[in-house]
């Protein structure tokens, strides 16, 4: 395995993602769109993941841990709608899900998550 470490999507603050030693490490995603339910703002962000694993050598099926972070823990039953038809049976990741205020209040939902390369 390689030791260099690869940065995707590098801003001044920090790298959308980052591989090294085959190991997928992705920024928080947060919804592009502030302006639409949990569902939608769920839908965008898990868009956003499986495109930045695809960048990074990944997929879904290879992730090995999620953190979701939820403005209103209420939001849990409808996300999970979403999370679960989303998810690939069988590979269903270790995952934890919190309550937490996030930088922009339109904001409802953020996920990181850590894949494997395939």
């Amino acid at each position: 395995m390689s030791q260099d470490i690869t940065r995707v999507g590098m801003a001044a603050r920090y790298s959308e993602a980052a591989v090294f030693n085959g190991t997928v490490f992705l920024a928080g995603m947060v919804p592009e769109r502030g302006d639409t339910d949990i569902r939608g703002q769920t839908e965008d962000v898990l868009q956003q993941v499986a495109q930045r694993l695809q960048e990074c050598g990944s997929d879904k099926s290879r992730i090995l841990r999620a953190e979701i972070y939820l403005t209103d823990i209420r939001d849990i039953a409808a996300m999970n709608e979403v999370w679960d038809a989303w998810v690939v049976p069988g590979a269903a990741p270790p995952r934890a899900t919190v309550q937490a205020a996030l930088a922009n209040p339109a904001y409802r939902i953020e996920i990181v998550v850590t894949a494997a390369q395939a």
